[in-house]
């Protein structure tokens, strides 16, 4: 898999393979920044969150166009690894990026250094864990306000995107063969 535009268009990102594991296709990410960008997204200087990591494609392709820093969460040791080896591939150093190797559910109880300005949250399949890594993430301050959301999720989950969460306003509800993408924005003040 290559990152498609920006710095680092064209660059490899390191995978694993393993049950659960379903890089987001070149074809969903180019979807999914285009869509954010009509949205008024502009990448530099924002700050980036990858939930659920995987290979942390969606916040390596921000990161290449130019986002100010991301956190990639993934309690995989040997995804959080690779995602670890793409960085350096890159040059991409600490004041760039940092990779949490840990339970999501277990970091998010605690505040973050700064909230994110732009989260993507990857959760794996038929686990209903989007709508509690949601909740948490905004309770313990991880979501800037104004902040974007997006989630990629099965494209057969049964949710109403505006009863996700009463802080979160849908911006978006799209299908890509399999894949359902939603967005919001935080309207929380």
């Amino acid at each position: 898999m290559r990152l498609i535009s920006g710095q680092f268009g064209g660059r490899e990102v390191r995978s694993v393979s393993g049950p659960g594991y379903r890089p987001a296709t070149s074809k969903v990410r180019q979807a999914v920044f285009s869509m954010l960008e009509a949205r008024g997204v502009r990448w530099p200087g924002l700050r980036v969150l990858d939930l659920f990591a995987g290979t942390g494609s969606l916040a390596l392709e921000a990161l290449s166009r130019g986002a100010a820093f991301a956190a990639f969460v993934e309690k995989n040791r040997k995804a959080a690894a690779a995602i670890q080896g793409t960085l350096a591939d890159l040059g991409l150093g600490p004041r760039r990026a940092r990779v949490y190797a840990s339970d999501l559910f277990a970091l998010l109880k605690g505040p973050p250094e700064a909230p994110f300005d732009v989260v993507f949250i990857d959760p794996p399949y038929g686990q209903d864990l989007l709508l509690p890594a949601l909740e948490l993430a905004l309770a313990s301050g991880w979501i800037a306000p104004e902040a974007v959301v997006l989630a990629e999720v099965e494209a057969r989950l049964a949710l109403d995107p505006g009863a996700a969460h009463p802080a979160l306003a849908p911006l978006a509800d799209k299908l890509y063969g399999q894949t359902r993408i939603l967005a919001w924005t935080n309207s929380a003040a």
